[in-house]
């Protein structure tokens, strides 16, 4: 598929030359001295059993007007030869696709409205692609794709910490994700993966994508290992984002919830950080394959002046026609005393100048806020 569909290319080969043909072009060759050999070196073998995934054009096709040295009615060709169909018969090859997995959730939703229309995206849900079963990833062609992006986690943090959310955190987080990460190896594909500012204990004040893990809960492990595994894949992306806001129940939905109400909330105000929204992160992530951007790990959160989470909501009550009085800052510990609640990094600020030097600039979280609340 593309505009040079049809094109054609001749050269006249010696023992000095080699031709490289990528997928999507077809290729036939014709000898033109006696007792010539011919070395193909392939990275795949046809098969009766793929049939579906080759096309073919008649030699002899008039539209293609191929210059053939020895008129095909002088030449030798086989039956099959002479009965693949004319150009304007061909099915051309499809590009490979991008694959989005967990495109059910508040970033697979994202990705979804951002590449609406582009058939070269597929989206799988868990109905449609369960990263748990390893028969889903053997009876998937992944000979289809160039690039999978990983949408899916587990990411109820409190939870995480009981012992059936411990057991589905891992299995989300890292099973699943050493499982792509093999596949993407073994097929040589770009893995796109998406990181937690929990993966640090929140001491430092602006983390680099450079800083070690130093995670505190199951949660931060379980994202922290996925990481790793992740970071082995020759072709990788680790986006790795903080606070994330998109379609569903998240924090500014539940604070503007509030507002509507009259309630007066308390929150935490010595947790800081910037929220991230989704569709900065779908951006981003679409910036990156787009631009050819140097593999590894990009932090990306949405800019402007780290606040708090009392701040923010404060921010929406505000925005909501309310008054910013109506927030009161509480701490952390007073927040979850006497409450089954995992720990939290009290500084979540990713230092963004990785990702700005590639040439994208997230939106701040002022103009992102004032949009979504509206």
């Amino acid at each position: 598929e593309g505009p040079s569909f049809g094109a054609v290319f001749t050269a006249e080969l010696d023992p000095s030359q080699a031709i490289f043909i990528p997928r999507g072009v077809g290729n036939a060759f014709q000898t033109l001295e006696d007792n010539t050999a011919y070395t193909y070196l392939v990275n795949d073998h046809w098969s009766a059993d793929a049939q579906g995934q080759y096309t073919f054009l008649n030699l002899a096709d008039e539209t293609a007007g191929i210059s053939w040295p020895v008129p095909l009615d002088d030449a030798e060709l086989s039956d099959k030869d002479k009965a693949h169909p004319r150009l304007a018969d061909v099915v051309p090859m499809p590009a490979k696709k991008i694959l989005v997995v967990g495109a059910d959730g508040q970033l697979g939703k994202a990705l979804r409205e951002l590449y609406d229309g582009d058939a070269t995206v597929e989206f799988a849900g868990r109905a449609g692609f369960d990263l748990g079963s390893e028969a889903a990833f053997a009876e998937r062609n992944w000979k289809n794709y160039s690039t999978v992006i990983n949408a899916a986690a587990y990411t109820a943090v409190d939870t995480a910490e009981t012992a059936e959310g411990r057991a589905a955190a891992w299995a989300v987080n890292v099973a699943a994700v050493s499982r792509l990460a093999r596949a993407a190896v073994e097929h040589d594909l770009t893995l796109v993966h998406v990181s937690s500012d929990y993966v640090f204990d929140g001491v430092r004040k602006n983390h680099d994508e450079a800083e070690p893990f130093t995670p505190l809960g199951v949660y931060g492990q379980t994202k922290a290992a996925g990481d790793a595994i992740v970071s082995v894949v020759p072709r990788h992306y680790i986006v790795r984002t903080s606070w994330v806001i998109g379609e569903g129940n998240n924090f500014v939905r539940t604070m503007a919830s509030l507002a509507g109400r009259g309630i007066e909330p308390s929150v935490v105000n010595d947790q800081i950080g910037r929220l991230s929204f989704t569709a900065d992160i779908a951006a981003g992530i679409q910036h990156l394959l787009a631009s050819g951007a140097a593999y590894g790990t990009y932090n990306l959160s949405n800019d402007g002046e780290p606040q708090s989470w009392a701040d923010i909501a404060a921010d929406v009550y505000e925005l909501s026609g309310q008054p910013r009085t109506a927030v009161t800052g509480v701490s952390t510990e007073e927040y979850f005393k006497g409450k089954d609640a995992a720990p939290r990094p009290l500084n979540s600020v990713l230092d963004l100048a990785k990702i700005q030097s590639t040439g994208f600039q997230p939106a701040s979280v002022a103009s992102r806020l004032k949009e979504y609340l509206s």
